[in-house]
């Protein structure tokens, strides 16, 4: 396997497992919850709420269910903050137009994979381990346990905006999303343009093969 290869795999088996992670009932360790932390678990309740409404089931609802799970995705994720990290030393090249452009698409690209990967969830087991608060940032360590019995970490990043711990970064069994993303970026835009990315992510939105941001979908273990 190549390394761009690798490096797609890793995207997509992180966004998989992140998915799982925002699915399933946590089972917190006693005493260790904090502000972030039941931030995010009102995030989980809100989606599991939503999954569970007999009243937004089958095939008709479709539209009207990921309407809903979009929009408390969006209160979560610092879809802006990603976008910027995941660019990495060219997002200062970019003008404000060119900015809000690549946020809306680099958010679409991640809340279409997770939303894709809601649906068909059978559930495996959270466990949440607990936080890590420095000023403005904080970690959530948590852990799922596959039906196989085999663990795997997870890391959530998050940043201070306002009263509200939003999710910037996810580390997967020690590898980041948003590294894994900028790698991927990086070498589109020196081999290509930033022009010829944005391209790519446009095309892989319209449901068409878009190189290498194309990856198999992952399984969780």
């Amino acid at each position: 396997m190549s390394g761009r290869d690798a490096d797609m795999r890793w995207s997509w088996r992180a966004l998989a497992l992140v998915t799982a992670a925002l699915l399933v009932a946590w089972t917190p360790a006693q005493g260790i919850a904090g502000p972030a932390t039941d931030q995010v678990k009102g995030t989980v309740d809100q989606v599991l709420k939503i999954l569970t409404d007999p009243t937004l089931k089958g095939e008709t609802k479709v539209q009207e269910r990921r309407a809903k799970i979009r929009q408390v995705v969006l209160q979560r994720f610092g879809f802006t903050e990603m976008s910027k990290r995941s660019l990495g030393r060219y997002w200062s090249e970019r003008t404000p137009e060119e900015r809000t452009e690549f946020v809306r698409l680099f958010t679409d690209l991640l809340e279409r994979a997770y939303i894709d990967r809601v649906d068909g969830y059978t559930g495996e087991q959270v466990v949440y381990l607990g936080e890590s608060i420095d000023g403005d940032y904080s970690e959530v360590r948590s852990k799922i346990v596959t039906k196989r019995n085999q663990e795997i970490p997870i890391l959530y990043r998050l940043q201070k905006n306002n009263a509200n711990w939003e999710v910037y970064d996810v580390i997967v069994e020690g590898v980041s999303l948003v590294n894994n993303y900028r790698t991927q970026f990086s070498k589109i835009i020196r081999t290509s343009s930033y022009q010829g990315l944005v391209k790519k992510m446009q095309v892989k939105l319209e449901g068409e093969e878009a190189g290498e941001l194309g990856a198999p979908k992952p399984k969780v273990r």
